[in-house]
């Protein structure tokens, strides 16, 4: 049996020569954004940071023409119309505020960092102020352009493997924590583990119930609370899904053999996957992977394979569907309303390792919305 291949490219958008305006020079934009919109022919025109310096270096490597003094003055640039925004979450509500301020009736889209906000409630405050000035908003959940996430979701979507039953996702990585990520309320669950809750999603919906445990990070020596992740995700489907969100992974730069990696599973009453992220290797560019065997061809393991990979191949995806739901006039597959509920997944693992109890999604968006 000859079977279509599976989908783990994005759709891309009719028109590529939207002008964006790209708020933030750091490694994500400058590494990750910008090369992959170079790669799919979109149109960065304009750049601002903090920085004026390193947003002139960034818009010099990637051929940007217009270099702002300030991020208030690109907000206020009448020629952009799309704002692909690349700042530390603490500061992202407030830039977004102003960009719909000051973008009112020119402004089309928003492309935002996760997480969108620390909290539901100023999350859904951003959704309806973008909403309410006719300004899309996205969220840049760019996991879900993994290749091998998106081959996952296109299983599953075709029912090849039938009803899901169990999921899971074990990580042992390292993360670069940047400097902004100490000091807030949250480290793993808001900057790691909520990749990984919003591929959960992706997969299998919004859990109704969650459990979790958490300890600090041996490695991570500034305060925080929520280092190494536990968790499982309840639906009452019957389908479970559980991550090991390892940070620390032993000490392998401390002297011992490393053992990283990031390793996934779906398993289903028809079929299984498994898969790997290609992620814990970069610089080097290493695709992520999938294998698959179904009771449509017994005792078959069936291993696609391609040459994209996550950073920075799946950042053409987190802009293709802002792009391409405003010329649909649909919602993005990522949109900034679809996303309240990952971010109240992440307060409901927090809480729920913080307070040792089960927690519900609807008790964090009924509470912030």
């Amino acid at each position: 049996m000859i079977e279509p291949p599976l989908n783990h490219l994005p759709t891309l958008p009719r028109r590529r020569d939207w002008r964006i305006g790209c708020a933030g020079s750091g490694f994500i934009m400058r590494d990750c954004h910008l090369v992959a919109y170079r790669q799919a022919g979109f149109n960065p025109v304009a750049i601002a940071s903090r920085n004026v310096a390193t947003a002139a270096e960034v818009a010099k490597l990637h051929g940007i023409a217009t270099v702002h003094e300030s991020i208030e003055k690109l907000l206020a640039d009448p020629s952009i119309e799309i704002l692909d925004v690349a700042v530390p979450p603490d500061a992202q509500p407030d830039l977004i505020r102003r960009a719909v301020e000051l973008g009112r009736g020119r402004l089309r889209g928003i492309l935002a960092q996760k997480p969108l906000a620390l909290s539901v409630h100023e999350a859904a405050g951003l959704v309806t102020r973008c909403a309410d000035a006719g300004i899309v908003l996205a969220v840049n959940q760019n996991m879900r352009f993994d290749q091998s996430v998106r081959a996952a979701k296109d299983l599953l979507s075709r029912g090849w493997l039938g009803e899901p039953v169990l999921a899971t996702i074990d990580m042992r990585a390292i993360p670069h924590w940047m400097p902004w990520a100490e000091g807030l309320p949250s480290l793993s669950t808001f900057v790691m583990s909520i990749h990984h809750l919003d591929t959960f999603r992706y997969w299998l919906g919004t859990p109704d119930r969650v459990l979790a445990s958490t300890r600090p990070d041996p490695r991570t020596k500034f305060p925080h609370t929520d280092g190494i992740n536990l968790y499982i995700l309840e639906y009452d489907s019957g389908a479970r899904a559980s991550s090991w969100d390892d940070v620390w992974t032993g000490p392998g730069r401390e002297g011992a053999a490393s053992d990283f990696g990031i390793r996934w599973r779906i398993e289903g009453t028809d079929g299984l996957a498994t898969g790997t992220i290609g992620w814990p290797k970069y610089p080097a560019k290493e695709p992520s992977t999938i294998a698959y065997s179904t009771k449509r061809q017994p005792g078959t393991w069936i291993k696609p394979e391609w040459k994209e990979v996550w950073f920075p191949d799946a950042f053409v995806g987190t802009m293709a569907q802002l792009l391409v739901a405003i010329e649909n006039g649909t919602e993005p597959e990522i949109g900034g309303r679809d996303n309240l509920e990952t971010i109240a997944l992440c307060e409901a693992v927090f809480a729920a390792a913080k307070e040792h109890r089960v927690t519900t999604v609807k008790e964090f968006l009924a509470a912030g919305v």
